[in-house]
């Protein structure tokens, strides 16, 4: 669940919304529970709440702890429990209660002090699938790094009454539907994607990311790809899931995503990194500018990236940028200069991977010699990434490794690393590789050389048009 959330370790996380959002935390406090950390013996995960947590909930830690002091906070750092551990105020009308801002910032600053994980409720729904925020919802600590804003699909399709949304006539103000309306996917988008709803008081610097749970069926599933397709801008990750409250603890962690059984889709953009810096030496002439249907052929790789929807598209030039960078542009594209190419691909590769944003979940490396690349197996490896979120993807052709080949954002680390005339391949022994059998042969020619491009000419005629 932490993986799915994009969570990196001991950072503040703050759960908003509804449809799940407390099953979501105590499943990635318990996972978090098991890193394994050498310098911290009792891997500690501090949960606690702005609001307030039911009783039942309680169940779902190892340690509840009433923190009403600063010196009950200084006797718990002298004796920090191992697990999942609940900090609450006091016990009142089968609730515990939350703390004041000062003992929350204290509790921050032991998380901090420690490297400990803080994950905070920090929202309240009536146990609803949906909700819209009343003016003093939610209570977002400003400490928080991440913000998770949870809805539940199974409203999709019910009425827009109390039974089915937590505050209905504040939803359905900013939905644009009347009360007793069915609820659509475009009202669901028009509440998440709204500042008065579910981005509401959300940090500047925190990053957003958005929980659809309550996938219970490849119907709804479909539906919250819509949804996540349209609020692609708002929110860096979105998660489509089954949680429930019997599966909490039930999960450890590395577990692939297609085995867990509850995660069905991580959606993130996915980047293109197109290498075109090397001078084409055994060619003669730059196999960039190379013409193919009327066009240069590296024009053919980028709109073979833009139809698949990676986003952003990144050049690496070098040898001949300006010649390459006259040619493509026009198309929306970031051209990054790698002064350093002679030194062999592995410059190309850290300057790609240097200029991308810090939203980007993975990147998809494509050769500038291969225009015949299939948009469709980009789309093929992308979707993969989306349901196992594994370290590497690529496809395999006739017991070969093909192009193009898809690296997660927990290696970006490691590919900034390689040095010399050496490409990702050298991480194959290093992580684990997830094949995706690919029937198409052609995918596996590359241009090296004048008789290579002669063949190729040969293999795909102006006149045929690349699928």
């Amino acid at each position: 669940m932490f993986e799915a959330l994009r969570y990196t370790q001991n950072s503040v996380m703050a759960f908003v919304g509804a449809g799940g959002k407390t099953t979501a935390l105590f499943k990635a406090a318990r996972e978090l529970t098991t890193i394994p950390k050498p310098e911290i013996p009792n891997n500690t995960v501090l949960v606690t709440t702005t609001t307030h947590l039911g009783l039942w909930q309680a169940r779902l830690a190892d340690h509840v702890i009433q923190v009403n002091s600063e010196s009950d906070l200084r006797r718990l750092e002298m004796r920090l429990p191992s697990g999942v551990v609940i900090l609450t105020g006091e016990e009142t009308d089968s609730r515990l209660t939350g703390m004041s801002s000062r003992l929350l910032e204290e509790i921050q600053c032991l998380a901090e002090k420690h490297q400990l994980p803080l994950l905070i409720e920090a929202d309240g729904s009536g146990s609803r699938p949906l909700k819209a925020p009343a003016t003093h919802e939610p209570a977002i600590p400003e400490f928080s790094q991440y913000v998770v804003v949870v809805a539940g699909l199974s409203g999709l399709g019910k009425r827009l009454t109390s039974d089915w949304v937590h505050r209905p006539e504040i939803f359905a103000k900013l939905s644009g539907l009347n009360p007793g309306d069915e609820i659509t996917v475009a009202a669901m988008v028009n509440v998440l994607r709204s500042r008065e709803g579910g981005l509401k008081n959300i940090p500047p610097l925190a990053r957003k990311v958005l929980l659809l749970n309550q996938a219970d069926t490849i119907a709804i599933r479909a539906q919250g790809r819509v949804i996540s397709e349209h609020l692609k801008s708002e929110y860096r990750t979105t998660v489509i899931s089954s949680l429930n409250k019997n599966n909490v603890d039930t999960e450890g962690m590395n577990i692939p995503i297609e085995n867990q059984g509850n995660i069905h889709a991580v959606v993130e953009p996915i980047a293109g990194i197109i290498l075109a810096a090397g001078r084409s030496s055994r060619f003669g002439e730059p196999k960039q500018l190379l013409l193919w249907k009327g066009h240069p052929i590296i024009r053919h790789v980028i709109l073979a990236a833009i139809k698949a929807g990676l986003d952003p598209i990144v050049v690496v030039v070098g040898s001949s940028g300006q010649e390459i960078e006259k040619v493509i542009s026009d198309l929306p594209v970031r051209i990054v200069d790698n002064p350093e190419w002679i030194n062999g691909v592995s410059s190309s590769i850290r300057v790609g991977i240097s200029s991308l944003r810090r939203d980007v979940g993975g990147v998809v490396f494509l050769q500038a010699d291969q225009p015949q690349t299939s948009y469709v197996l980009i789309e093929k490896l992308v979707q993969a990434h989306q349901e196992t979120l594994n370290s590497i993807i690529a496809p395999l052709i006739n017991g070969d490794q093909g192009n193009p080949v898809l690296f997660d954002e927990k290696v970006f680390k490691d590919l900034k690393m390689l040095e010399g005339d050496i490409g990702g391949r050298a991480l194959f022994s290093q992580f684990p590789v997830q094949w995706l059998t690919w029937q198409d042969l052609n995918q596996l020619f590359d241009i090296d050389t004048p008789d290579d491009y002669k063949k190729f000419l040969e293999m795909f005629p102006d006149n045929e048009e690349k699928s």
